[in-house]
């Protein structure tokens, strides 16, 4: 097991945000988190990247304790985070931002930066050309090459289809599978649930900071309370609460 989650409470001052989150990733897999705005799941992989700090519970990457680690070595570790909202550079060229990426090795500048532009050619025609005069595809596209520059083991995706046209979607979700084939496994959180878990191999849903619903995409996807709450699609929902888990 590559990371797991065990009991994770977090809490911004007195609201709690996170409630006793198990959750595991496997090296190899992509994991991905669905849920409502405001269910935890942009502070779930804010708390693995070492932004917030547990208030109880275990975050631990191939059997490494993560709570007293800075957030910067979790990069030494294999961790890279591309963030909701891309947080690029705007003023900074494509390659200034990729470089950025690999600010704890410089060893292999030449060649992550060749993986990059493979993954995402139109980086490359606009290597010279500011971040913030990019479309909002090609900047997405500079997140996540700015994160695969660390040459992680565990990418973590916010939200990387937001704001996004369906054709860039497409590709976003194409270049994660590659990524994923490559052998990095990927946690992530994504509005577009149908998309998402089409290309995972597990996923959980989370409501106000708890695991409500958990196991393989498939069986999620074809789930009458996932197709409804999550799809947009107009199914008859069972009266019973859900079930703390789907699946294991």
């Amino acid at each position: 097991m590559l990371l797991e989650l065990d009991d994770v409470e977090v809490a911004y001052g007195a609201v709690t945000a996170l409630r006793g989150i198990r959750l595991t990733v496997d090296a190899g897999e992509i994991v991905t988190l669905l849920g409502a705005n405001g269910a935890g799941k942009t502070t779930t992989l804010r708390t693995i990247s070492g932004l917030l700090r547990p208030r109880s519970g275990q975050v631990v990457l191939d059997g490494e304790l993560l709570s007293k680690i800075p957030a910067h070595q979790l990069v030494r570790r294999g961790v890279a985070h591309s963030p909701e909202g891309r947080r690029i550079f705007p003023s900074m060229s494509v390659r200034e931002n990729l470089l950025m990426g690999a600010f704890h090795d410089r060893k292999h500048v030449s060649q992550d930066l060749e993986h990059v532009f493979g993954l995402f050619p139109r980086l490359k025609e606009r290597i010279s050309q500011a971040g913030g005069t990019l479309s909002g595809g090609e900047q997405q596209m500079l997140a996540i090459g700015r994160a695969l520059m660390s040459r992680p083991r565990l990418l973590l995706l916010d939200e990387p289809s937001m704001g996004l046209a369906p054709l860039v979607v497409q590709t976003i979700f194409d270049v994660i599978a590659q990524i994923n084939a490559e052998g990095v496994a990927v946690l992530l959180v994504e509005q577009n649930a149908a998309q998402a878990l089409k290309i995972a191999n597990r996923g959980y849903v989370l409501e106000t900071g708890r695991v409500v619903l958990d196991g393989p995409a498939g069986d999620l996807l074809a789930d009458d309370r996932v197709r409804q709450a999550y799809l947009g699609e107009d199914v008859a929902v069972p009266e019973q609460p859900l079930p703390h888990q789907l699946a294991r």
